[in-house]
């Protein structure tokens, strides 16, 4: 381990490197927690982005309501410790999503 501090990345902006220097060890560690969920976070936007892109549109499914769009998934969300399916697609810069069913305990 070196006692010298790291060399930031090239792609950095300057003020924003200078800015982190100032940071204690706790702020980076927050920092760095946050910047690591925004990078998944963009990152799952940038596949539903590109999902929802695509031209070719898959068959159907049977059980989608006639409000869905083609292109949704499902998605499980958790509320009260109970687990459900959700329909799931984007609309412009928004995430919709529609109820679906319970997920079922078996599975």
């Amino acid at each position: 381990m070196s006692y010298e501090p790291p060399t930031p990345p090239a792609e950095l902006p300057t003020n924003l490197v200078n800015t982190l220097s100032e940071y204690s060890s706790e702020q980076l560690q927050h920092v760095a927690r946050y910047a690591e969920e925004l990078a998944e976070h963009k990152a799952r936007e940038a596949r539903l982005e590109e999902d929802s892109d695509e031209n070719e549109i898959e068959e159907r499914p049977d059980d989608l309501p006639d409000d869905v769009p083609a292109k949704a998934t499902v998605t499980i969300k958790e509320i009260n410790d109970n687990r459900y399916y959700y329909w799931q697609w984007r609309d412009g810069d928004e995430i919709k999503s529609q109820y679906k069913e319970p997920v079922n305990s078996d599975e």
